[in-house]
């Protein structure tokens, strides 16, 4: 995830970091994505569009249950801001880790993994059916709790801006404190890589203490590089397939379904999933390459 349609004003600096990077390219004398980084600018630019009537929806709907709750935490201290950055972490993590092993999630959040080269502008690569595959849920315990609406989304839109930085290969590793406690390029390539000891791992936003907490961190090593992209590659450059793809591989599988329990475990199990199991998922990809669940 990356950049929200609400924090358009780091967009300079952005396409600063994205020039130094292509410089970067050429100074180790590699091809740039050019290709590559046009679809993924086409995804963001439909993600713009349908990100105008998505927030307008998240906000009335944050605002609603704001009105509703009695509680209120006052923001006038350096300690509730920190309280609500960790709160947002926390629920960030699970709405992350839920986006890789709920396929109804995972038909939004897949379109950020499509791209097959890590570079900065494939940080635009955003899905644009979040409020149906429901994201927004994960921070409303923030709003019920009594963080004020437009604090939890300036949080998020913090969170998301900070992770632009972690899409590159041109920044290897920093130093052993900064990797043990924030997402860092080299733990965002692990989480962006489809290799199996790789796969599903490192769902951080600004921290990874969350993932070394709940078991889901690996370790870029120089023995395993990253392959990335989709474990079922999508090799289209068309912003609409990108988009869509997984929702219509979803709806086909649904049609098919030999009942309503098949369609559910489709819809809500694991993305992958197939009735007998056919080694497609996160689970048995690394069951099947001998690497600890």
């Amino acid at each position: 995830m990356s950049l929200p349609p609400f924090a358009l004003w780091v967009l300079p600096l952005f396409a600063a970091l994205i020039a130094l990077e292509v410089l970067w390219f050429r100074h180790v004398r590699r091809a740039y994505p050019w290709r590559d980084s046009l679809a993924s600018l086409g995804v963001w630019t439909g993600r713009i569009i349908t990100g105008i009537a998505g927030t307008a929806f998240i906000v009335v709907v944050y605002d609603l249950l704001w009105q509703a709750t009695p509680l209120r935490v006052p923001l006038d201290t350096v300690w509730s801001w920190l309280l609500l950055f960790v709160g947002l972490e926390f629920c960030y993590y699970w709405f992350h880790r839920c986006s890789h092993e709920i396929r109804w999630m995972w038909a939004t959040h897949n379109v950020h993994h499509s791209a097959e080269r890590i570079h900065l502008i494939a940080a635009y690569r955003l899905g644009w059916t979040s409020v149906i595959s429901g994201n927004w849920l994960f921070y409303t315990p923030l709003v019920l709790t009594g963080f004020h609406p437009w604090a939890v989304l300036l949080m998020l839109g913090l969170n998301l801006t900070y992770q632009f930085w972690l899409h590159t290969e041109a920044i290897g590793k920093l130093p052993r404190w900064f990797e043990y406690v924030f997402n860092t390029p080299s733990h965002h390539r692990v989480h962006h890589a489809v290799t199996p000891a790789y796969l599903d791992r490192n769902y951080g936003g600004v921290v990874i203490v969350f993932d070394r907490l709940f078991g889901s961190f690996a370790e870029e090593r120089t023995d395993d590089p990253c392959r990335y992209g989709l474990v079922d590659p999508n090799p289209s450059r068309n912003p609409f397939v990108i988009a869509l793809r997984e929702w219509l591989r979803l709806g086909r599988d649904a049609v098919r379904a030999r009942g309503w329990r098949e369609r559910l475990a489709y819809a809500f199990g694991a993305p992958g999933w197939k009735p007998g199991g056919e080694g497609s998922t996160a689970a048995e990809i690394r069951r099947a390459a001998g690497i600890p669940a």
